[in-house]
């Protein structure tokens, strides 16, 4: 069903998902600071508000897309109990303690507030390909339901609002590894001559099947256990990735993005867990500060390494 929604915010993210509300048929009301940007939609079907408050009045949805929450504060700062009764769905990229403010703030106004992460770029929205999470009010998940939709496949995760913004953070973080990877793996080989192009048929089947340890990983972390069944021990991947920081540097290369990942793999071996999975360097600090507490506990005498109550 049509439904009149209002959409705050038009860099590219919140362009497309105007234009993908208009296509799929509902009334977009656009605002923009810079106002010129609204021409194209406009030009499209949709309406032009002159202002915040303008916007606000036009629906009884709004769609926040904006650069952070510096600007969503600057954009909400006089809105008051105008804002009351509505659903505000904010899609713009923040940290847990700014979502909780935001969410607090608006509904003190009396709104209904939804928080979520768009996993998609711009040329995405729309199609299956795109997907965004959402956490906070469940009934406004509801009734927005079908016109989130459009956007992608939409996965509400809970009621409490930041889970939408820290998954998004997560797998950004998953997401940016990846590439930094890939980066720093393409100049590697390309101090050796291969072109980029010649090192993808090595590099993408490479990832592809490392990725099928995530399951093990996965169940490793939740169980704490990275001792078990162990394949590929730390103390041996720790020879590799050194390997890597040093030749990095004698060949030029910046080590900066291998860098975190061998120092917490020194904070694992450190506290005595070579032999563990690597999926162990997710609790690294935990483990040094375990390994530190158990020896001042048993004395210098002690030598027992391996998972334990607070590791």
């Amino acid at each position: 069903m049509s439904k009149s929604i209002s959409i705050i915010g038009l860099g590219a993210m919140g362009t497309a998902l105007a234009k993908t509300l208009i296509d799929a048929g509902d009334t977009a009301t656009v605002w923009n600071r810079t106002s010129a940007r609204a021409d194209a939609l406009v030009a499209r079907g949709a309406r032009r508000a002159a202002t915040v408050a303008e916007a606000i009045a036009a629906s009884d949805v709004l769609i926040l897309c904006l650069t952070d929450y510096a600007a969503v504060e600057t954009t909400l700062a006089d809105v008051g109990t105008a804002i009351a009764g509505k659903t505000v769905v904010n899609l713009t990229n923040g940290r847990p303690h700014e979502v909780r403010a935001i969410a607090a703030r608006l509904a003190g106004y009396g709104a209904r507030y939804l928080d979520g992460g768009i996993m998609a770029t711009p040329p995405m929205i729309g199609t299956p390909h795109a997907f965004v999470l959402y956490s906070g009010d469940r009934a406004a998940f509801g009734d927005a339901g079908e016109q989130l939709a459009a956007f992608g496949q939409s996965h509400y995760l809970g009621e409490d609002p930041v889970l939408a913004a820290v998954s998004d953070l997560a797998l950004l973080s998953a997401m940016y590894g990846l590439f930094g990877g890939y980066l720093h793996a393409t100049a590697l080989a390309g101090s050796v001559g291969f072109t980029a192009k010649q090192f993808l048929p090595l590099v993408e089947p490479w990832l592809a099947a490392m990725m099928t340890a995530l399951p093990d990983y996965a169940e490793r972390i939740d169980s704490g256990d990275h001792s078990r069944d162990v394949m590929s021990n730390l103390s041996m991947q720790s020879v590799a990735i050194t390997n890597i920081v040093a030749a990095s540097r004698s060949l030029g290369i910046d080590p900066a993005f291998m860098e975190p990942i061998e120092r917490l793999a020194k904070k694992r071996l450190a506290a005595g867990f070579g032999s563990d999975e690597a999926s162990g360097q997710v609790r690294a600090d935990d483990a040094l500060q375990c390994a530190a507490s158990k020896q001042q506990a048993d004395g210098p005498r002690s030598k027992r390494r391996g998972p334990s109550a607070c590791c």
